[in-house]
């Protein structure tokens, strides 16, 4: 990712990964749709013309989500998250699972992770 996407871009971006069904985009994804494609996150299909994500929004989307999810166990052992995000930091060791107890519990990898993703902003 070249630059860091606002809170507002990010929804955008979510929103056109759910799949848009027209040419007509929402407010929040017009007002957007330039920073997107200009970062090549989303691109117009040839056939339709409709915003579609690309490859590597898709890949924006689930490390926003991975980090969301990491943040949020952080407070929370016991909450679900999504599954995709969950296999993947735990086979990345960001996470783990304890014996006796339920729930799954951020790692000393999984906190410098974080720490050196909030030291970026």
């Amino acid at each position: 990712m070249s630059k860091q996407l606002s809170k507002d871009e990010m929804a955008s971006l979510i929103e056109v990964s759910r799949g848009l069904k027209s040419t007509r985009l929402s407010h929040a994804v017009f007002k957007n749709v330039k920073v997107l494609t200009g970062q090549k996150l989303a691109a117009y299909e040839r056939k339709t013309g409709i915003l579609q994500i690309t490859e590597l929004g898709k890949q924006t989307v689930f490390m926003a989500q991975c980090i969301d999810s990491l943040r949020q166990l952080k407070v929370n052992p016991m909450l679900k998250i999504n599954g995709e995000a969950l296999a993947f930091l735990l086979r990345k060791g960001h996470l783990e699972t304890r014996e006796g107890e339920v729930g799954h519990f951020i790692t000393t990898k999984g906190e410098e992770s974080l720490a050196d993703i909030d030291s970026q902003k």
